[in-house]
């Protein structure tokens, strides 16, 4: 079936509208087939690529004692050694400004995106014009599986800066034939604009955070409008946290908008990042193993996990010259499984979504602790607001879990220590003994982008402790290798 690397498409094609795939032939074949006749192809030229043209992994491969010809099956690719974020930013320092695996001439570039860089140096991503038209087909393809049509109009609700994920979204939807609709974020007094915008054109096809959306539909109640009516959105669908994937969240979102609600999105080394969506049965996050080619390893061991078994998302990149990341240690924690999808689509499934990722997981004495969970406890009980906030400390030789969350405003304040007890004992139910605190409505900070609702404040006290001689003896990271960016689109 592969003839060409990379693939070429044609950009003029598009299903009839009551079709349900984009590709079925390639959708629902037989996996083991789509192993053989195409994954390991596109595998196997993707390396002897990288082999060739990029130094950082020839360098890399080489120190290992491998060669792409030594790559023929799928369980010989396990051979190849991973790829973390620090070489990136390593290399990039090293060969600035996009490293050693560019690819592509400059003349050839299209786009410049990247990280933050927060916590350190910010990490480029250079990206090739013909890898664009790939990333843009890719994008199509998958929000077409979720129901995107030509007649739709997608509000994009998010940055248009660095961050990958609007620029993302704008590409698939222009791909497709849908009208964009690229709203943004981040203006002062953009959210309330963004409501007068979405009453009057109707958009049915909303894109941003989880933590946006609900904000923006707390600000719309506050003005009296009801968004499952005001707005008239179908389809909602996210990335850049776990939220989308998280039970209660989900069901939060469908009920305020009246659409459903659809989680999607990898990390932004991995774009196309999209490449990880829910179809319109939403019963997990598909993985476009044609596209994206994607693994679950054992943490400690480092092998592939059989499915049904949990462990870290490693990725590796099918169809990019610029930059590709190949066995690309993502680091977030999901489950995944290989039975049927009432889609028909033949492609494992992650059933619960990703929901540890790198930055999201805590640990707290000895008990790894996801901000998810606690998030699906909250948001589970009627009363309380959408926002909460998880602030751990250190007494002495303790780890202290403190939650902060709010009730809405239609709660009676004389029922606001009832929340609190109920929510103390959700969570004890699951193994975490809280300290519950109830703040006013509207207290904590809402966000236009990812919520930053976990605060470790224990290096601060063990950096006190050790300048005045403490008897605690735990080691501290130096700021530059903390890194709160974890996965982003």
């Amino acid at each position: 079936m592969l003839i060409e690397w990379p693939t070429k498409y044609d950009r003029s094609y598009l299903p009839t509208p009551d079709s349900r795939y984009w590709n079925q032939e390639l959708e629902t074949m037989d996996p083991e087939e789509r192993e053989k006749k195409v994954i390991l192809p596109k595998l196997q030229a993707q390396l002897e690529y990288a082999y060739e043209k990029l130094p950082f992994y020839k360098k890399k491969w080489e120190k290992a004692g491998i060669r792409p010809d030594d790559i023929r099956s799928l369980e010989d690719f396990e051979q190849i050694p991973f790829v973390v974020k620090d070489e990136i930013r390593r290399d990039q320092m090293e060969v600035p400004p996009f490293g050693s695996n560019l690819g592509v001439s400059r003349k050839d570039l299209a786009r410049v995106h990247g990280t933050s860089g927060t916590t350190g140096k910010p990490t480029a991503f250079g990206v090739g014009k013909g890898d664009m038209e790939r990333i843009a087909e890719a994008h199509a393809k998958t929000m077409w599986s979720f129901g995107v049509r030509e007649e739709d109009t997608m509000f994009i609700g998010s940055f248009f800066s660095l961050y990958w994920g609007s620029w993302g979204a704008l590409a698939g939807c222009e791909r497709l034939g849908a009208t964009a609709f690229p709203f943004g974020a981040g203006v002062a007094g953009q959210s309330d604009r963004s409501l007068e915008w979405m009453k009057e054109v109707k958009p049915t096809i909303f894109y941003g955070t989880p933590s946006y959306s609900l904000y923006l539909a707390e600000k719309a109640k506050a003005k009296g409008l009801n968004p499952s009516k005001d707005f008239g959105f179908r389809i909602l669908f996210f990335s850049g946290e776990p939220g989308a994937g998280v039970p209660s969240t989900k069901r939060r979102i469908e009920e305020t908008y009246g659409g459903i609600c659809i989680d999607t999105g990898s990390t932004a080394e991995m774009t196309p990042w999209m490449s990880s969506c829910e179809c319109e049965y939403r019963q997990g996050m598909h993985l476009w193993q044609d596209l994206v080619y994607a693994e679950l390893v054992d943490p400690k061991t480092k092998k592939r996990v059989p499915y049904g078994e949990e462990g870290v998302t490693v990725y590796t990149h099918l169809e990019r010259t610029s930059q590709p990341m190949i066995r690309f240690w993502a680091g977030d924690i999901s489950i995944w499984v290989d039975d049927p999808c009432p889609c028909g689509r033949t492609y494992p499934r992650l059933p619960k979504g990703i929901y540890g990722r790198a930055d999201d997981m805590f640990v707290v004495r000895g008990e790894n602790v996801y901000a998810s969970a606690i998030e699906d406890v909250i948001r589970g009980i009627r009363g309380f607001g959408d926002e909460f906030r998880i602030i751990i400390t250190r007494e002495k030789i303790m780890d202290e879990l403190n939650v902060q969350a709010e009730p809405t405003p239609d709660v009676d304040p004389a029922h606001v220590p009832e929340l609190k007890v109920k929510l103390e004992g959700r969570l004890k139910t699951q193994g975490l003994r809280t300290n519950v605190q109830m703040l006013d409505p509207g207290t904590l900070e809402r966000t236009e982008f990812k919520a930053k609702r976990v605060i470790d404040k224990r290096n601060l006290y063990e950096e006190i402790s050790e300048q005045s001689g403490s008897f605690l003896n735990a080691p501290t990271a130096h700021p530059e290798e903390r890194s709160d960016e974890g996965s982003q689109e």
